[in-house]
């Protein structure tokens, strides 16, 4: 078994298009993977081998790809992100919606754990504010 190592933001990109395809469709196909992800079925091996050489997804050449509960666990924070990062960027600073998608995906993947929290945290903090309500009115 390889020794797990830091996440790059493609292998992060693999397990988030994992989740949201065995979420759909029960399990992701390595076609599925790289309609969503926009490239070349042939890209997707390497990238999937890497993936369950860690233990994050379950993979056989020319079979089914679903994630292992450590790889869900980490696709669902990132999906989690990217999530919270849109709906700021969409609805507070009122961006175009598919350049929010766009923007989140990026930033997903560059924020650290700590600054996230705190992060959510003020977004709570403006969601709370009345004077914020009043503004939009």
């Amino acid at each position: 078994m390889e020794k797990t190592i830091p996440l790059s933001e493609s292998l992060e990109d693999y397990l988030e298009t994992i989740l949201d395809l065995q979420t759909r469709k029960t399990v992701a196909r390595s076609k599925d993977i790289a309609a969503k992800l926009n490239i070349k079925r042939g890209s997707v091996t390497g990238m999937l081998k890497k993936l369950a050489s860690q233990n994050l997804i379950n993979y056989e050449p020319y079979g089914y790809v679903t994630l292992t509960p450590e790889g869900e666990k980490i696709a669902k924070k990132i999906a989690y992100r990217h999530t919270v990062l849109k709906d700021f960027l969409f609805r507070i600073l009122e961006v175009d919606e598919q350049q929010a998608d766009e923007t989140a995906c990026r930033m997903e993947h560059a924020m650290d754990t700590r600054t996230f929290k705190k992060f959510v945290a003020f977004i709570a903090t403006l969601d709370a504010c009345p004077h914020r309500k009043q503004d939009r009115e």
